[in-house]
């Protein structure tokens, strides 16, 4: 479960306060996948982020009573300066897994031959995200974080094959997802959110969500 109880965010951007979050309340119950629609500047990922408790809440509490993945995305556990084996290794004692199913599990994802062996700071931005969506899939957790869906790859065999894990994945855990494009929540979740002027709207059904989120965003 995972649950925000009269959470407020906000930034100082240097001319005026801009609001992320307004008093929300809102909880996430295991095997009930959640679709957030936010427009671009709304703080999609600063609402991913405190979720996965990378940020704090300036007011209200947070409860987590399950294992949250880190954001798709996120790179701040890994260290660019060692390859990709050091990485999954270092990642998979930290969760108490097995590091050789982790590295082994990574490397069949990604599918970077000879760069899996090189340092992180080598990769490209399309690789780099590979990789941290195999560590995020190859570690155990009760609901993942996804920020926007799929990385973007140019690899087709990768996204074929990320794609039927996480479809997988969704027949035994949960999976919260920020976008801006209703599209991309269709292959995730039913139930569904809308976040706009710091309020979160939650609706059972997207089709609901989708009909505020057009009529704010289109007019």
């Amino acid at each position: 479960m995972l649950e925000f109880d009269n959470v407020s965010k906000s930034f100082w951007t240097g001319m005026q306060r801009k609001v992320i979050l307004d008093r929300v309340s809102f909880r996430v119950e295991l095997g009930k996948s959640l679709g957030i629609l936010a427009p671009n500047g709304t703080g999609k990922t600063t609402l991913i982020n405190m979720m996965a408790g990378l940020e704090k809440p300036d007011e209200g509490f947070i409860r987590r009573e399950s294992r949250i993945s880190f954001p798709l995305g996120f790179m701040g556990g890994v260290v660019s300066r060692v390859s990709a084996v050091e990485n999954s290794r270092y990642i998979a004692r930290l969760y108490g897994l097995d590091p050789d199913y982790v590295e082994a599990f990574c490397r069949w994802l990604c599918n970077l031959g000879e760069y899996f062996d090189q340092p992180l700071g080598t990769y490209s931005s399309g690789m780099r995200a590979r990789f941290s969506f195999a560590l995020m899939l190859a570690l155990d957790f009760d609901i993942y974080l996804i920020d926007e869906g799929m990385p973007s790859s140019t690899d087709a065999e990768f996204n074929r094959k990320a794609g039927d894990i996480l479809r997988e994945r969704l027949r035994n855990t949960t999976v919260i997802i920020v976008s801006h494009q209703p599209q991309v929540l269709e292959k995730f979740a039913r139930n569904a959110a809308v976040l706009m002027d710091g309020k979160l709207h939650m609706f059972d059904t997207l089709e609901e969500a989708k009909e505020l989120y057009d009529y704010e965003t289109q007019g």
